[in-house]
């Protein structure tokens, strides 16, 4: 994945200070610088094009920064008191109404993270209007996440120096300063490059500056410093290295003020086949589903049916069926008390067949009641006996597996004995 670096020229360096197109794409068609980096750090690519010329490489970068102009951007130092970041948006507008030309509202506001105890931030302030549109126009070009930093603060910073870059375009040249680690500003200046030295040295005072200039003009800013007799200025060649080191630890990032909506933006037609596989999926298993689903209801209403055949074949007399397994069950329990026999779930049957198990150990404990309930005799021993009962329950348990019975344990001294067929089933 690469990461698309920006330059964004001065707004006032645009001609007609608009970006007018519907689409975002700016009317004006100023130039951009551009570098595109590959995670390793290598430098992939770079030039100068206007915005609407990137739309490829904008929506193959995994991330846009954005450096916004200098004069673009006012950096304020603002004594903030500990808030909550919810509370420091909303504080923000009242804290720096008094330096700010116009409503506060029509402003990006963001402040920088806190150092230490410090309670002096810094904040940064960019017309709102003018981000949204250029936002809008990376957005529409496919950007799935972008940053937004102050170009003042993208610039190497050297403690008690001066850091500053001159760039040139149609309208003239852009002078950016930074001086200090959250101090910086830029203007647009004429396209004297003399005067744009004399400004440069009488804003940065008696502190040595490092200057940055296109490698074509390094030269000539060499004899204009010679002739104009300043010192404490090293010039040095403008490339993306010092830009890029920069940002990485720059902040803050203007993003943040936009809503998620900017910060981060996803390319959903990345997603159109994944997404249109995964809901066939969803489709196939839902209709396997149902098939499934129907075919068990088929099922049951063939077993139920032969139920009810066989049920009507054997009692024809029988009007009413409500639940042919059990009137079955029943009347063959009639059946076979008509006839002497007595069923394996019986009360009779299973009480003899515990009265015999029990006879059959050595001093049985007391059954203090039995109670037949659900097919199932339950049988409670004194309190006294239930700890003589772990000593004779598998011997009991054994003597009525016998007899096709089935011994559980449900309490402290409760058994419950019921015929060994229905134990599982109940």
């Amino acid at each position: 994945m690469t990461t698309l670096y920006i330059r964004y020229p001065a707004k006032a360096s645009i001609d007609g200070v608009a970006l007018g197109a519907p689409s975002g794409a700016p009317s004006a068609a100023p130039l951009c610088r551009y570098a595109l980096v590959g995670d390793g750090g290598a430098l992939l690519q770079q030039g100068a094009t206007v915005l609407g010329s990137l739309t490829d490489l904008i929506g193959a970068a995994r991330r846009v920064v954005l450096l916004l102009a200098a004069s673009d951007v006012t950096l304020l130092r603002v004594k903030i008191p500990p808030l909550s970041s919810a509370r420091l948006k909303l504080a923000l507008p009242g804290l720096v109404e008094e330096q700010i030309l116009g409503d506060p509202f029509d402003c990006v506001l963001v402040a920088g993270p806190a150092v230490g105890a410090d309670p002096m931030r810094t904040v940064a302030v960019v017309q709102r209007a003018w981000l949204e549109v250029l936002v809008k126009a990376l957005l529409a070009q496919g950007a799935r996440s972008i940053r937004a930093l102050p170009a003042q603060l993208c610039l190497p910073q050297e403690p008690g120096a001066v850091t500053a870059a001159i760039g040139a375009d149609e309208a003239g040249l852009e002078l950016t300063l930074r001086q200090s680690q959250h101090e910086g500003f830029g203007l647009v200046l004429g396209p004297s490059s003399a005067q744009a030295l004399q400004m440069l040295r009488a804003l940065a005072h008696d502190a040595p500056v490092t200057l940055y200039v296109a490698p074509d003009e390094l030269a000539r800013y060499q004899v204009v410093l010679g002739e104009l007799g300043l010192d404490g200025v090293t010039l040095l060649t403008d490339d993306w290295s010092h830009w890029i080191a920069a940002s990485k630890t720059a902040a803050p990032d203007l993003i943040a003020a936009l809503g998620a909506s900017a910060n981060q933006a996803r390319d959903w037609r990345r997603w159109r086949w994944p997404l249109r596989l995964a809901l066939l999926a969803l489709l196939v298993n839902l209709a396997g589903i149902n098939l499934e689903w129907m075919q068990l209801k088929r099922d049951s209403a063939a077993v139920r049916l032969a139920m009810l055949q066989t049920f009507k074949a054997v009692y024809p007399k029988e009007t009413v069926i409500l639940d042919p397994e059990a009137q079955m069950r029943k009347n063959i329990s009639i059946a076979r008390l008509a006839s002497g026999q007595l069923a394996s779930d019986e009360f009779t049957t299973i009480s003899a067949a515990f009265g015999e198990a029990m006879a059959g150990t050595s001093g049985s404990p007391v059954v203090a009641t039995l109670e037949y309930r659900e097919r199932a005799l339950l049988a409670k021993f004194k309190p006294a006996d239930v700890a003589a009962l772990a000593q004779r329950k598998e011997q009991v348990a054994a003597a009525l597996a016998a007899r096709q019975l089935s011994l559980i344990e449900i309490a402290p001294g409760t058994w419950q004995i019921r015929s060994a067929a229905l134990g599982a089933s109940s």
